[in-house]
């Protein structure tokens, strides 16, 4: 899949009722190794910054999680930043600080994101 397709799947999937975590990861599931009622599952209380702590966005909690189950020796460190850079932090809630929830572009920015590292 190409980044933009990730992206669209995961906004999708944000749309479909799942979480910011929950969306990226199900985006990934053909590269994760295990099924998606499991992925779900593991992804369940990441979404709002760690069950509605409004800590480490949830996007970027799916991108740690897929890019350590798909098996990648990726720079975290490096892609997280890049999702700072793009989107001006990785902290829910001073992303959510404008009062605004652009949360499905955040899900789609991190699909994309990982996708360049991932696909």
């Amino acid at each position: 899949m190409t980044p933009e397709e990730r992206a669209h799947k995961a906004c999708e999937l944000h749309s479909d009722h799942h979480n910011c975590c929950q969306s990226v990861v199900l985006a990934f599931d053909d590269k994760i190794g295990i099924d998606e009622a499991k992925a779900n599952q593991l992804a369940s209380t990441f979404g709002m910054g760690m069950s509605g702590l409004r800590e480490v966005c949830g996007c970027v909690s799916g991108m740690a999680m897929v890019a350590g189950m798909a098996g990648h020796s990726v720079d975290f460190k490096s892609l997280a930043e890049r999702f700072r850079q793009e989107n001006g932090d990785i902290v829910c809630g001073r992303l959510l600080a404008s009062g605004k929830r652009p949360c499905r572009e955040y899900v789609g920015c991190a699909a994309r994101l990982l996708s360049s590292v991932c696909d």
